[in-house]
């Protein structure tokens, strides 16, 4: 007579051959795929800081254009007319920038340096004051600024 033994699962069965448990594979890929997404997508979300987040050709709803270069000089064309009206130099510490005019319209108050904290998200720049006697360079620097491309 032979004997059929009863073979109790011994509970491997729930394991793959590297020893993990099933469906654990399919999970980690799963929280890598997650942590990926919410890296790249936050990416678009980080603040740029320092004189490389002011560097660029930018407008802002008055339609005044301000080219921010890299060297630490600016041009402003305030009339429209593709022609630089004012020019000066900048100079950036953390996440405030100190404008002073070197050249072109000078209005009244305008002499001294402007001091503004800035702050870029995305494809938006935007500043707020500390000190500027110059009215005109508030009155531009305050709007909201958004990336010019020559026409």
């Amino acid at each position: 007579m032979v004997s059929k033994d009863v073979v109790k699962p011994s509970g491997l069965e729930k394991f793959t051959r590297s020893g993990q448990p099933r469906g654990m594979k399919k999970q980690i890929s799963v929280v890598l795929v997650a942590t990926a997404i919410a890296l790249f997508g936050g990416c678009a979300m980080f603040q740029q800081s320092g004189q490389s987040a002011l560097v660029g050709n930018w407008t802002n709803s008055l339609g005044t254009v301000w080219v921010i270069k890299a060297d630490g000089t600016f041009d402003v064309d305030l009339k429209h007319h593709g022609r630089r009206d004012a020019w000066g130099t900048y100079t950036v510490q953390g996440d405030q920038a100190t404008f002073q005019r070197t050249g072109g319209v000078n209005p009244k108050g305008c002499d001294g340096p402007g001091v503004y904290k800035f702050k870029r998200t995305d494809d938006t720049l935007q500043f707020t004051l500390v000190s500027d006697k110059c009215k005109l360079r508030q009155k531009n620097v305050l709007q909201s600024w958004k990336p010019w491309k020559k026409k």
